[in-house]
């Protein structure tokens, strides 16, 4: 009988997810998470608090996304020390968010659309990059 560890076990792996957690516990990367559930929530219900719902393609998008963005914030809150990895994710919907007006529609595209989807993809970005790089700094640090 051979005893071997899990990679799981390994003492490095362990010390850096627990680096993780104690950055996600700071006051501002709570913050984060929940500005980053808040903008998720708020671009899944966009449509109908902006009145484009009359474009369901993009109304449809924007729920998707919002859910997608709340989740992951979600993750972020409960795991950080797990999900930090899925950190480009955000900036990744914040920038689909900007742009899926003239994917989906072309041109023209009704300016409270734009307006909504540029606010609320900017700030899934800026959110995402803060994330990003709040651990980022957690593992650079050394003991």
């Amino acid at each position: 009988m051979t005893n071997t560890t899990s990679i799981e076990q390994h003492p490095d792996l362990m010390e850096l997810r627990a680096r993780y957690d104690r950055a996600a516990e700071t006051p501002v990367a709570r913050a984060l998470e929940g500005f980053t559930f808040l903008a998720g929530l708020y671009t899944a219900v966009s449509p109908w608090v902006v009145g484009f719902t009359n474009h369901s393609d993009v109304a449809t998008n924007n729920l998707i996304v919002g859910l997608a963005l709340a989740v992951l914030a979600i993750g972020f809150a409960s795991a950080y020390g797990r999900t930090h990895n899925l950190a480009w994710v955000a900036p990744i919907i914040g920038v689909w968010t900007i742009i899926v007006p003239w994917v989906v529609l072309g041109s023209p595209v009704p300016v409270n659309m734009i307006v909504n989807n540029v606010i609320t993809g900017g700030v899934a970005v800026l959110l995402g990059l803060a994330m990003a790089a709040t651990g980022a700094r957690t593992g650079r640090r050394t003991r």
